[in-house]
C-alpha cells in the first residue's frame, strides 16, 4: 500500500479541499422574450410573469 513520505502541508490540504467549490457552477441564465429580463430557463419570468408566451401569473 502507498504511504506519503511527508506529512502534506495546510496549505495543501486547504487547495485540495477547496476543489469542489471551482466545480461548483451557476445556473445559466436566458433573456425574457416578452420583457427582456434574466430569468433562469425553464420557469415563469418573475419580472412580466410570462412563460412560452402565455401569461402564468399576475405580476403587480
Amino acid at each position: 500500500m502507498a504511504v506519503p513520505k511527508r506529512k502534506k502541508s495546510k496549505a495543501k490540504t486547504a487547495m485540495r479541499k477547496a476543489q469542489w467549490y471551482k466545480r461548483l457552477k451557476v445556473p445559466g441564465m436566458s433573456l425574457c422574450p416578452e420583457c427582456g429580463q434574466p430569468k433562469a430557463p425553464h420557469r415563469v419570468c418573475p419580472h412580466c410573469g410570462y412563460y412560452k408566451d402565455k401569461e402564468i401569473i399576475e405580476v403587480v
